[in-house]
């Protein structure tokens, strides 16, 4: 009676006890071929199920001179995982190997070439090259394909032997490509493009004669084959008459259905486009492309991430032929579904507004109207910044959108209108003096402003238009009365609106000019704020001067800030079908080492030489100046535990460029700040808030002023951060009732939450919601003190350096010091919690000197470096998650 053969699942069900293993090692060893494929069976199910089943090696190889096909791969797939534990036994096997590789059957041949090339041994190479050699010219197709893919990993183990002109084995793949054979010629293809791209050089070196082979391969090839002969064809550089026959060849695969072999078909086509003359080949080609591009966006065939693939690269080609896609045929294949996700959306739009004509402007506007009603806020915000830039590339039918960016802002939707003011600015922009009556409909909607870049955009527009808007030095002064609670964007936009009414009206201005300019000169901590206040103090000192620079005709904007430059979008069309033409960044850019095709025209093929010496000789400039570079730094750093010595070189109060200097830093105001005021909330009025940053029991709290100007009691408060600088959030929020006129104190207690954000250092925006309605605004942060904490800082020396090498290096050349002098940077970074560590002179003659100072934020320590060179100052700051904001706040201190 014969027993029942297992099915492949049984061979996992084992014990896994050590007993079993005894009995393997017992069946392994039997005569019977069926009974030691059995037990090979199961010790490759422990090998997969993660069971070290090595001490069976010498048991298992005792089986691989077997003429049992089966059994042969069983025990090769064991060699293959085991080879790199136990080298020398593997190698003991290699004599079989290299017999099997003489066998009479192919499939044993090529079996036996296979696994000696996945043998990652190096010793292995002295065996494998002679069998690999005779495998690239045996009869049978099979083993050569094998071979060629063997050749990859022969280069992966000793590279060298595969590059050599002795071994011939380059040659050999090359001539692999004229066999005829598709399954032997898309392998020696695949191999050396792999090759390729691994050792940087040509290796492929196609002539007329490959590329005629290739072509008569191509539509013999599987879809993997097909890829690799069109990626090939891609990267080579035709005449026109050579490119004209590739493109007929190339077409048919335009309408595979694989959308990866369309796509690379498209980049062979795309590459070889610019190269013909004729007129009628490039629109037969162009035509053909079309359809394609188009199917890849069905839904029922193609998944939403290939269309999202398929868009990106569509992208780059109406770049390149603004023309081909804009019919209303294709044009509607680009409008969105309701099921379409948000990416392939937004592309959508973006490949409308590239294709929008005064041909079909209309039914693009009508398209994107009904978008910006729908309720996806992030979609509907991309539909009226569509409409604008369609105003702004047609001037023709700029009035039709401007129309309906007017019927989007009259719907009141909160979103929908400051989205609408945002791109009217830059409409204005590009048409000064032509839509202004429409400013009033905008000014209607001040009180729905609470985004910074909206309301940036509308107080913009009133300082532009200030002397045609008569009620435009009430409007600014509303905004002025909030000026210290905005966002730097919204605060440089009011002091620059301000300076245009002063030059407008300055009759009626000179009262608000004044207080604006010295708020921003006086209670500003922003860098930027406070030297554009200073700029336009002593501009306005002479006003003819200062309207001509203010006032002044400015540049026209245009819809080509969207346009990819011509020499880059060379660079993504020849990349068509790669991550490349995904993330419209060339390949260097986005992998070290990557290696970025170029497309040549005719023109450009006659001066490949020169550029090549110019791209050598600027790669040795590039070479040089990081030599120079690497020589400027300071030589004690080679000798890093020197740097905080406190016994080497002088002190500062021994250094030659100290000088008497008091820190200039502004001392931060105890008295609370009004964040909210009364009679101007977003979305309500009647309740004013001032806020002070204070510590209560050593933990960071925000006392809250809330006084009820409404007629009715205030009793229930939500009260949120956003995501902010710090990473700070409210941990509770419970004030008592606020009666109609009284005052309450209430102390928030703060955590830290993580979540930093790289948005408005200084200030915190916040959000506080009663019976009222909903508040946003900005709370200033410009104590440091509350959180440094000198100390928790690191006071040993070697624990600060240990500490220094482990952790990233920040820099920020500090760009407006109020003073240079070492004693001035000590007091004034003492003054906001820091402790200074060491100081160090490297070059007397030159100033050259470093500063090591250490803190804690937020129970993370904090190491900076302020380094002295040529009267400049250079901060260097390393922290775990506290870096960035630690240096700006050096900056904040010195400047």
């Amino acid at each position: 009676m014969t027993s029942r053969r297992k099915k492949g699942g049984e061979y996992f069900k084992t014990s896994n006890q050590r007993g079993e293993i005894n009995e393997l090692k017992k069946n392994l060893k039997e005569q019977k071929t069926e009974v030691r494929k059995d037990a090979v069976k199961k010790v490759i199910a422990f090998m997969t199920c993660g069971t070290d089943v090595s001490p069976l090696f010498n048991d298992v190889v005792q089986s691989i001179g077997t003429s049992d096909l089966e059994l042969k791969k069983l025990v090769y797939l064991y060699i293959i995982n085991y080879a790199r534990k136990q080298p020398d036994a593997a190698l003991k096997v290699v004599s079989q190997f290299r017999k099997d590789a003489q066998n009479s059957d192919p499939l044993i041949r090529a079996l036996a070439i296979r696994t000696m090339g996945c043998i990652r041994i190096p010793k292995i190479t002295q065996h494998l090259v002679p069998a690999l050699k005779q495998a690239l010219k045996d009869k049978d197709d099979y083993v050569k394909k094998t071979a060629a893919i063997c050749t990859v990993k022969l280069y992966d183990i000793n590279k060298e032997v595969v590059v050599d002109s002795k071994e011939d084995f380059i040659t050999r793949l090359r001539a692999l490509i004229s066999e005829g054979n598709p399954m032997v010629v898309f392998n020696a293809v695949a191999a050396l493009t792999e090759i390729g791209m691994k050792s940087g050089k040509d290796v492929f070196a196609m002539d007329s004669n490959m590329l005629r082979a290739l072509a008569a391969t191509l539509s013999e090839c599987n879809e993997w084959g097909q890829v690799y002969l069109l990626d090939a064809l891609a990267a080579y550089e035709p005449s026109e008459k050579e490119a004209t026959s590739i493109m007929q060849r190339v077409t048919p695969q335009l309408k595979h259905k694989n959308a990866a072999v369309a796509m690379s078909a498209i980049k062979v086509i795309m590459k070889y486009l610019p190269l013909v003359e004729s007129k009628t080949t490039r629109k037969v080609t162009l035509d053909a492309m079309r359809p394609p591009l188009i199917t890849l966006l069905n839904h029922s065939i193609h998944p939403p991430e290939i269309q999202y693939v398929a868009l990106r690269n569509m992208n780059l080609i109406i770049q390149r032929f603004p023309d081909m896609l804009t019919g209303f045929q294709y044009l509607k294949e680009f409008f969105c579904e309701y099921n379409d996700p948000i990416y392939v959306k937004i592309e959508k739009l973006e490949i409308m507004v590239r294709l929008a004509a005064n041909s079909n402007i209309d039914l693009i506007l009508t398209e994107f109207k009904s978008y910006a009603k729908e309720a996806d806020t992030e979609f509907v915000r991309k539909a009226v910044r569509a409409i604008g830039r369609c105003a702004i590339k047609l001037p023709e039918k700029a009035q039709k959108c401007v129309q309906v960016l007017l019927e989007l802002i009259k719907t009141g939707v909160n979103y929908v209108v400051q989205e609408g003011i945002i791109v009217i600015k830059d409409i204005f922009r590009k048409y000064p003096n032509k839509y202004e009556q429409i400013i009033g409909v905008l000014c209607d909607n001040l009180d729905s402003l609470d985004e910074p870049e909206a309301k940036a955009s509308m107080v913009w527009i009133i300082g532009e238009y200030s002397a045609r808007i008569s009620n435009s030095e009430e409007l600014l002064k509303n905004f002025a009365e909030t000026f210290e609670n905005e966002g730097p964007q919204v605060q440089l936009a009011i002091l620059t609106a301000v300076v245009k009414l002063f030059l407008y009206k300055p009759n009626k201005a000179g009262d608000l000019v004044k207080e604006v300019l010295s708020t921003c000169t006086k209670k500003v901590d922003n860098p930027d704020l406070r030297d554009r206040g200073f700029v336009y103090w002593r501009l306005l000192m002479n006003p003819a001067t200062a309207k001509q620079i203010v006032l002044g005709k400015k540049p026209e904007i245009s819809d080509q800030t969207f346009q990819i430059e011509s020499k880059t979008l060379d660079v993504l069309l020849a990349n068509v079908n790669t991550l490349s033409s995904i993330f419209h960044k060339p390949p260097a850019q986005l992998v070290k080492g990557g290696r970025t095709t170029n497309f040549k025209t005719k023109d450009q093929a006659d001066d490949e030489d020169s550029s090549d010496d110019s791209d050598e000789s600027s790669s040795e400039d590039e070479e040089s100046e990081e030599e120079e570079a690497e020589e400027e730094k300071p030589k004690a750093a080679a000798a890093p535990t020197n740097l905080l010595g406190l016994d080497d070189g002088p002190t500062i109060e021994e250094s030659p460029a100290a000088v008497e200097s008091k820190p200039t830093t502004a001392s931060p105001s105890n008295k609370p700040v009004v964040v909210l005021s009364a009679t101007r909330g977003q979305n309500f009025a009647g309740l004013e808030v001032a806020t002070k940053f204070a510590k209560r029991n050593g933990d960071l709290c925000l006392n809250l002023y809330m006084k009820n100007k409404s007629q009715q009691p205030l009793t229930k408060f939500l009260f949120k951060f956003n995501a902010n600088f710090l990473g700070l959030n409210c941990a509770e929020f419970k004030p008592p009732t606020i009666s109609p006129g009284s005052t309450v104190q209430y102390s928030a207690p703060l955590t830290y939450e993580g979540k930093i954000s790289d948005q408005n250092f200084g200030q915190i925006q916040a959000a506080l919601k009663t019976q009222l309605g909903v508040a946003f605004f900005y709370i200033p942060f410009s104590d440091w003190s509350l959180i440094f904490d000198k100390d928790e800082a690191i006071e040993d020396p070697k624990e600060f350096l240990s500490k220094w090498e482990d952790l990233e290096d920040h820099k920020l050349p500090i760009s407006s010091p109020k003073g240079t002098d070492p004693s001035f940077v000590q007091k004034s970074l003492e003054g906001v919690g820091m402790r200074k560590m060491a100081y160090r002179q490297l070059d007397a003659s030159t100033g050259h000197a470093c500063m090591f100072l250490s803190s804690n934020i937020l129970d993370e320590d904090v190491l900076v470096e302020v380094e002295f060179k040529s009267g400049n100052l250079i901060a260097h700051c390393r922290a775990d998650k506290h870096a960035e904001v630690a240096i700006k706040i050096v900056d904040s201190a010195l400047s």
